[in-house]
């Protein structure tokens, strides 16, 4: 008798296979990609940057090809390394943001859920005061109080996050606080506190991250959107947004803000089609096609 043995998979072919269905479509794929890409980039930009991003020593305005892939700004920036060196900032600012909204959101929501009553009361009426606003007026109003620089940019755009992540996580804890697996952790002795870390966060968490994994675009979006408006990073920082705003100067420059414009859409494209895909996958109340 002779063994027969499976035919051994590469390494590729594994790493396809663990990839959630939902994401191993063209559209999928091609978003993961670009997010990678990005991510990447954002990890080795000034590695990879062809000159300085900050170095004034080329020829000004000079368009693509000439003297740099992308062509030079107003004062003889090389506009692809400042694109670059801009993914360490915008990306990783909206990580940034998107994490500590999530962390509050989810803190917030848990406790307002668990316990109910006048708690839930005062944590949902500060909740709705905040939703009550226009998300940008109120990131601009709050970033133009703090002064304009990329720390309060974060801030203001954290003070306009964070509620809709209370919503959804408080309704989610209303539905789960009273299942049996958590009156059955309450009858063994745990404290809320701990009911709330073992039982209810662990059922919480998937649903959370797929809606964190969507607003990664729009973080990047309302960050950029507040440097546009001179409230985020200042000059010289290389930030997309900032050089978008830089290049209405010179409307007739058009290279100066075509390229920091794609940069900022492919972000958003990129990572709204992985996290609906993220959904698709996870979220097991998501509508499947």
């Amino acid at each position: 008798m002779t063994a027969t043995h499976a035919p051994r998979r590469s390494l590729t072919q594994r790493l396809w296979r663990v990839l959630p269905a939902d994401i191993r479509t063209p559209i999928g794929i091609i978003a993961a990609l670009i997010a990678l890409a990005w991510i990447v980039i954002c990890i080795a930009g000034p590695a990879i940057a062809p000159f300085d991003p900050l170095a004034q020593d080329l020829p000004r305005f000079t368009p693509p090809g000439e003297v740099s892939v992308l062509g030079t700004d107003e004062l003889g920036r090389d506009v692809l390394s400042r694109i670059l060196a801009g993914a360490r900032v915008t990306i990783a600012l909206a990580l940034l943001l998107v994490a500590l909204s999530m962390i509050i959101g989810t803190i917030i929501g848990t406790i307002a859920g668990f316990f109910g009553g006048w708690i839930d009361e005062l944590l949902m009426r500060l909740t709705d005061l905040v939703l009550a606003f226009p998300t940008v007026i109120l990131a601009m109003v709050t970033a133009a109080a703090l002064g304009a620089s990329l720390f309060n940019a974060v801030l203001a755009a954290l003070v306009v996050s964070w509620p809709s992540y209370a919503r959804v996580v408080r309704s989610m804890v209303l539905s789960l606080r009273h299942g049996e697996f958590v009156s059955s952790g309450r009858l063994l002795g745990f404290s809320p506190w701990k009911s709330m870390r073992l039982d209810i966060l662990p059922n919480v968490a998937g649903p959370t991250l797929v809606m964190a994994s969507l607003d990664i675009g729009t973080a990047a979006l309302l960050l950029s959107g507040l440097s546009f408006l001179g409230l985020g990073a200042k000059p010289p920082t290389p930030e997309w947004g900032s050089m978008v705003s830089s290049a209405v100067v010179n409307f007739d420059k058009w290279w100066l803000g075509v390229f920091p414009g794609l940069a900022i859409l492919t972000v958003v494209i990129a990572f709204n089609f992985l996290g609906d895909a993220l959904r698709d996958s996870l979220d097991p109340g998501s509508e499947r096609a």
